[in-house]
């Protein structure tokens, strides 16, 4: 069975403090008539700092939709190799291994994808497949992970790439004043993740069970607005309720595989927010603590949309609590709205099944 290995995460130089972030909205926004609702929100994100491709002077200006386009081909141009490189070492495979490249990103776009650039400059065979996933915001992380899985399935000796390349300070727009945009600017931040699945070996979460699931009616909740001017961030205030309707959904998913969402030994799941972790907390009836790795992620780097849940799954690497044989649920939200979700068992090494 396919095995997604430990991801490689990488984060820009340039840091705001959620102390800064305040300070900004008060000198910028003073005079708005919500700007005490807004700031109450930014500082209840538990966002401690965020981490920008650029200082955030550069980031406040705003030089035109193609000025921004250039920055980010620059920027994940420069960035990403590395990152490829670091998952590569992790999982033990070289980019002539690789069958799939799965690059997901909602904050640019290019043309041809970057796929096309990472398979001519990192060694890459030519046959290599591309699928770039653009318009599913922070539920392509999980989705990425399925369609690396349900690839695997369809090729059982073959081996994917997962790339998350998100610059979310590059959609930030200074006349879109209304509140969710307002917390927007206090809680995206910008990060690079890649993850290998393996169709064979590797240690990591043993892929067995995948779903996707849209709330009905609810595709205006999460969206852009594409101008001449780039993309506008547009979050409905109903948003953060999601998790009530969706948590019988990841229950649902568990059941098919005879597990129980509310007993898993693992979860990763996508922190939109700690309004999006308290409630799925609540409604699946386990700990907050189980949590812990999405809430680090959203503490130490704040929502860096499709790149969260690979960099929770790092975390949990890094913690080494998870043994073989452990049961785990990952989960992405995103526009839609859209949850992609699996289930899989921890295996190490000799352990993943062929």
């Amino acid at each position: 069975m396919a095995v997604l290995c430990k991801p490689a995460i990488a984060v820009p130089e340039y840091v705001i403090t959620n102390e800064e972030t305040l300070e900004l909205a008060r000198r910028l926004h003073g005079d708005h008539p919500q700007i005490n609702l807004a700031l109450r929100l930014i500082e209840n994100t538990g966002v401690q700092k965020r981490h920008l491709i650029q200082p955030i002077d550069k980031v406040l200006r705003h030089p035109g939709f193609d000025a921004r386009s250039a920055v980010y081909d620059a920027q994940s141009k420069a960035r990403v190799p590395a990152v490829v490189r670091q998952a590569l070492d992790q999982a033990e495979l070289e980019p002539q291994q690789i069958d799939l490249i799965v690059y997901v990103s909602c904050t640019g776009f290019m043309m041809p994808p970057m796929t096309s650039w990472l398979i001519n400059k990192m060694g890459f065979r030519q046959e290599t497949r591309q699928l770039p996933i653009a318009q599913l915001g922070c539920a392509a992380g999980g989705a990425a992970v399925n369609r690396a899985h349900d690839f695997c399935q369809a090729y059982p000796d073959a081996n994917a790439l997962i790339i998350a390349c998100e610059f979310c300070s590059l959609c930030y727009q200074p006349t879109d004043l209304d509140v969710g945009s307002l917390l927007s600017n206090g809680l995206f931040g910008d990060g690079i993740a890649a993850a290998v699945v393996r169709g064979s070996g590797g240690t990591g979460m043993q892929l067995e069970r995948n779903g996707s699931y849209l709330i009905p009616d609810t595709e205006d909740w999460i969206s852009y607005a594409v101008r001449s001017t780039g993309f506008h961030f547009q979050l409905d205030k109903r948003v953060p309720g999601t998790m009530e309707p969706l948590a019988p959904v990841l229950c649902a998913l568990a059941d098919e595989h005879q597990w129980n969402a509310s007993k898993m030994d693992f979860y990763v799941i996508h922190a939109g927010g700690p309004r999006i972790l308290d409630d799925l907390s609540y409604f699946l009836d386990v700990p907050s603590e189980a949590f812990r790795f999405s809430r680090a992620t959203l503490t130490e780097y704040g929502n860096i949309a499709s790149a969260v849940v690979l960099d929770a799954l790092s975390r949990m690497f890094d913690e080494a609590s998870a043994l073989d044989g452990h049961r785990g649920l990952m989960a992405g939200f995103g526009p839609g709205i859209t949850a992609e979700m699996s289930l899989g068992t921890w295996v190490s090494g000799s352990e993943a099944e062929g």
